[in-house]
């Protein structure tokens, strides 16, 4: 997938919430990846691998609190919809 296919914000634009999660599903596949499939030498490829799996904890972290956001703002107007009715 290239960046045009995933984002759509111009230049000094910010990505919305659906590019975000995009990103983030993007980083956690590559952390996931390094962290299954990269190899260890020596104790310093170790913090490399540590660091990885942190980045993948936090990514996938920061992913489940935006889909909880999205679901919730969904959530919200439906009822509000349904209120309207």
């Amino acid at each position: 997938m290239s960046d045009a296919d995933t984002t759509t914000a111009g230049a000094g634009e910010l990505p919305n919430r659906d590019e975000i999660l995009e990103l983030l599903e993007d980083g956690i596949r590559e952390a996931h990846r390094k962290v299954k499939d990269g190899r260890v030498y020596d104790a310093e490829n170790e913090k490399v691998r540590i660091k990885w799996i942190r980045a993948l904890a936090y990514s996938a972290n920061v992913h489940r609190q935006m889909q909880n956001d999205r679901d919730l703002e969904e959530l919200s107007e439906r009822l509000e919809a349904l209120e309207n009715q």
